[in-house]
């Protein structure tokens, strides 16, 4: 319930009635806002003496008392003037110019008056022009009065130098809107970008509002659309009294023309303004319901529907003004009669509403005198008594205005009281006022709350820009990247996803170069030209998209952790430049890359969010990459299944996925093929030793890197050496903790009771240091001959290290790709020019002389060139007979390429494979002996990638 803020007793019944009414009709204001009348009330006998009018005078004071602290705009006047005009006109200025007495407890802010100060500022031209008069003629008067105008801005009271920047430090404080959004703003700004720009952008702020200021304070060239001008150079009320002047030509799009229509009205009501001065009656009544009229109209416009502020809901109650005693001499009695005939001749509205009272003798009349009081029902009483003529006077608006009533008061609702009325005290009644509620517009459209709001929107984008910036890898407040996310804590943190934002650049700053002939191409040079060769596509060139997924970043600062990335990108960009500028096809190939994280361990993630780009962008038709085999190969193959997408894959060898998962094609002998032949290998060491004796030594299932390569070479290792006619103990197996721990491995081993005769080393090449040194040193082994076979990820060792290899082993393992089997011999020389005009000087490094291309550290690992033949496989199929063709089709026609030109041989994924010996994957055995720098690698036998004759083992002599 609403806080009660006033009580009294109603010292009469007419205090009563009246009080009732009032409070009615600004009450019933939110719900029907109805027409407010000018409520003037009398000592209905003329002749009542003086008490019966203080009664009347004191009823007017009790019902402002009553409205005066319950958040109604209310303002009693009393004039003060040497005439009735200057008196009337005096009030009128202080309801336009001086505060309200809501004192701060209002519904909503003080009222703006717009059109009174412009008034008001053409009142001030023409008072200090006619001043300074020296007998001017009217036209240099005009002229005179315009300059002023000019001086004064056309705005009354301009504040003086000195005080602008005070208003713009008033501006910038926390606790106003602008300084709130100010520093809202900033505070955002500071966390998308640096502090120096932030600087800057603050600086221009300000400069910026202290031009807003300036100009708020001057004569702005958009003036004519300023909402005063505009009513000024449009009211009709003006167009008949400038009849000589230019009066009408407003337009939104005419500067000029309306600039003309004001500064003419202007002159006109300067001229009348001047005349009311000098006492001309016609102008000062012109000039003092002039005023009235921009009072009203400000009003209205306070009150008005579908405004940006909701104002109209906020503002529920209307304006009331009390004058406690109307007279002719106070020009009380002059501002009702100019208030009635501003709203006889206007067709708005507007909220005013007003009470006051009037001695018996006076006589609230028009020229010509007004005409009987029509006649009506009985006399009503009390209350209902002033209801019903409000009631009355309501139904006679209409036929007050019209022209046969003309001389009829139309808006004054007069209410004669009786003396029994004003003296009749047996009800005591009580009255009482209670807070007017402010609305939920108040709340919701209030400055604070907006600024809260605003505020609070902005902190929170704020924080949610932070978090966009903690979640994506580019994730500014706007044009954020979902495409590619941060992954792993702070000291732990990839960007993981595809780069589909230039943006997202996984190998910024990565300046790990390329091997041998390459050195000096870093990565990030490598992924600039993929983008380079992307952004030379033509909007209306057909193309297709390939995604290549590999490890392309390192959660430590070991660069090297990153080479299979960078080894098998640039295969990628080899195969894109040869398609989009060497060969030009028709058909160009734009790639994407996208990372699963050091070692592939979050490869799942970027597999979704490949699929994500897939379904966006149906230029995608495959995936290049995933070479890396651990306990999520199989899921992601899955995921990339079932979104319909094909897998060309490089270097993981693994055996199962190809038989499980008919979107999946590999270009690397899978670890059975491998192991297969290696075991003709060791099968004739086997035959020159006296009970061969073996072991499998493998890295532990559970270690953190989610390792299956391992595991499926443990497997098909031990049946190797099984089949090979290999006594095998029991397996052994090492852990990870701060690398690879083969001290109690090796021990065992070594100081076991049979020394194995041969090691199959289910790891990876990283460890192989490590197991070398371990097999050098430790007792057992150091003097004892032994032979380790492994896999195709030693094909990345450089043996480099004394240690790499020791003295006592032989090591056997297979390779990628057999680099010297192929028919395209070429591809080497092409390619070294290619990346050679990426190095920032064009000079690198000349390919190894006194050997094959292919041997060269450019091209050893095999990684690039097996990388380039999957993606010309994927583009093959792509873009078979130059026609794109989408993820579906792509993956039909994979099973259909036969590219029997590329580096390693014949690339086809057609034939039907019955054993593992009869494959069509190309591989090599390579043999190393030998520690250090001068270990020699030699080719034991091999068979190029296609259809040729399964490997035997004369072939394949150790």
């Amino acid at each position: 319930m609403a806080r009660e803020v006033w009580r009294d007793s109603a010292d009469n019944e007419a205090a009563s009635a009246v009080f009732h009414l009032i409070q009615q009709l600004i009450d019933r204001y939110r719900v029907n806002r109805p027409v407010m009348p000018l409520v003037v009330v009398q000592a209905a006998d003329a002749g009542a003496a003086p008490e019966i009018d203080a009664r009347v005078e004191q009823l007017v004071h009790q019902v402002h008392r009553a409205n005066e602290l319950r958040r109604v705009p209310v303002r009693l006047l009393d004039g003060e003037g040497a005439t009735p005009y200057e008196a009337a006109l005096d009030m009128v200025r202080t309801l336009s110019e001086k505060p309200w007495e809501t004192r701060e407890n209002t519904q909503y802010k003080t009222f703006a008056f717009p059109r009174s100060r412009l008034l008001g500022a053409i009142e001030q031209a023409t008072a200090a022009v006619v001043e300074q008069s020296d007998g001017n003629t009217s036209e240099v008067r005009e002229e005179r009065i315009l300059e002023q105008l000019s001086r004064l801005r056309w705005r009354s009271g301009r504040p003086r130098g000195g005080t602008r920047w005070a208003a713009l430090r008033q501006s910038v404080r926390p606790e106003t809107f602008v300084g709130a959004l100010f520093i809202a703003l900033l505070s955002v700004l500071l966390g998308e970008i640096d502090w120096l720009l932030t600087a800057l952008v603050a600086a221009v702020a300000l400069i910026g509002l202290a031009v807003v200021g300036l100009a708020s304070r001057a004569a702005p060239p958009l003036l004519w659309l300023r909402r005063a001008s505009r009513w000024f150079a449009t009211t009709s009320s003006l167009a008949a009294s400038s009849t000589g002047y230019p009066s009408d030509g407003w337009s939104w799009l005419s500067p000029s023309g309306s600039w003309r229509v004001i500064r003419a009205r202007a002159a006109a009501v300067a001229e009348r303004v001047a005349d009311a001065g000098a006492g001309d009656e016609y102008a000062r009544q012109f000039h003092l319901e002039l005023r009235v009229q921009a009072l009203l109209e400000d009003l209205r416009h306070n009150y008005r529907p579908h405004s940006l502020d909701w104002r109209r809901s906020k503002r529920t109650v209307p304006p009331v003004v009390f004058l406690p005693r109307a007279t002719q001499d106070n020009g009380g009695i002059l501002l009702i009669n100019a208030i009635n005939s501003v709203r006889s001749r206007r067709s708005e509205v507007d909220p005013l509403l007003l009470l006051a009272s009037l001695q018996a003798p006076e006589i609230m009349r028009h020229t010509p005198p007004l005409p009987p009081e029509r006649p009506g029902p009985g006399a009503p009483s009390g209350s209902s008594g002033a209801r019903a003529r409000y009631e009355r006077w309501a139904d006679d608006l209409s036929l007050g205005q019209s022209p046969v009533a003309a001389a009829t008061l139309a808006w004054v609702l007069l209410l004669p009281l009786s003396t029994e009325k004003l003296t009749h005290e047996h009800a005591h009644a009580q009255l009482v006022t209670h807070r007017v509620r402010r609305t939920w517009a108040w709340w919701v459209m209030s400055r604070a709350s907006i600024a809260v709001l605003v505020v609070g929107s902005l902190l929170g984008a704020f924080l949610w820009a932070g978090t966009w910036r903690d979640t994506y890898c580019h994730g500014p407040l706007t044009d954020r990247n979902t495409d590619a996310i941060w992954a792993g804590e702070d000291g732990d943190r990839e960007c993981v996803g595809v780069a589909t934002a230039p943006e997202v650049f996984f190998a910024r700053g990565n300046d790990l170069e390329l091997n041998g002939a390459g050195k000096g191409i870093t990565f990030e040079r490598i992924e600039q030209a993929i983008r380079d060769e992307n952004d030379d596509i033509e909007p209306g060139d057909a193309y297709v998209t390939v995604v290549y997924a590999g490890p392309l970043t390192a959660t430590g600062k070991d660069r090297e952790a990153t080479r299979k990335g960078l080894e098998e990108l640039t295969g990628v960009y080899l195969q894109q430049r040869a398609v989009n500028k060497t060969v030009r096809r028709s058909v160009k190939l734009r790639v994407l890359t996208a990372n699963g994280g050091e070692d592939m361990l979050r490869q799942l993630t970027a597999v979704r969010k490949i699929i994500e780009v897939a379904r966006r962008d149906p230029s995608v038709v495959g995936v290049v990459g995933l070479g890396r085999n651990t306990q999520e190969s199989e899921k992601a193959t899955k995921l990339l299944r079932e979104a319909g997408l094909p897998l060309v894959n490089t270097t993981n060898s693994s055996s199962d996925l190809p038989r499980e998962f008919p979107n999946y094609f590999g270009l690397a002998a899978t670890d059975e093929e491998q192991t297969h032949v290696l075991g003709l290998v060791a099968r004739q060491i086997a035959k020159d030793l006296d009970r061969p004796h073996a072991i499998v030594l493998s890295r532990e299932d559970r270690n953190g890197d989610l390792d299956r390569y391992t595991a499926e070479q443990r497997e098909a290792g031990r049946k190797m050496l099984e089949d090979a006619d290999f006594e095998l103990g029991k397996d052994v197996t090492y852990d990870l903790v701060g690398g690879a721990s083969l001290n109690a491995p090796l021990t065992t081993i070594c100081r076991a009771e049979r020394v194995p005769d041969a090691l199959y080393f289910a790891g990876r090449v990283e460890d192989v240091p490590t197991l070398m040194r371990g097999l050098s040193e430790t007792t057992g082994c150091s003097d004892r001959r032994m032979t380790v076979f492994t896999g195709d990820d030693l094909t990345k060792g450089t043996f480099d290290d004394s240690t790499s290899i020791a003295a006592n082993v032989t090591l056997y393992h297979s390779s990628l790709a057999p680099l010297d089997r192929g028919k395209n011999l070429g591809f080497y020389g092409d390619a070294y020019r290619t990346l050679r005009a990426l190095h920032p000087e064009k000079e690198v490094t000349a390919l190894a002389s006194g050997g094959p291309a292919y041997e060269d550290g450019l091209f050893a690992s095999g990684q690039t060139v097996i990388s380039y033949s999957a993606t010309a496989a994927l583009y093959d199929a792509a873009a078979r007979g130059d026609q794109r063709r989408s993820a579906a089709e792509t993956w039909a026609t994979l099973h259909t390429v036969d590219l029997n030109n590329m580096p390693t041989g014949t690339v086809s994924f057609s034939r039907a494979r019955s054993s593992v010996s009869d494959n069509v994957h190309g591989l090599n055995i390579v043999k190393v002996v030998r520690p250090g720098p001068s270990a020699e690698r030699t080719l034991v036998c091999g068979k190029p990638a296609g259809v040729s004759p399964p490997l035997t083992a004369k072939d394949c002599r150790p």
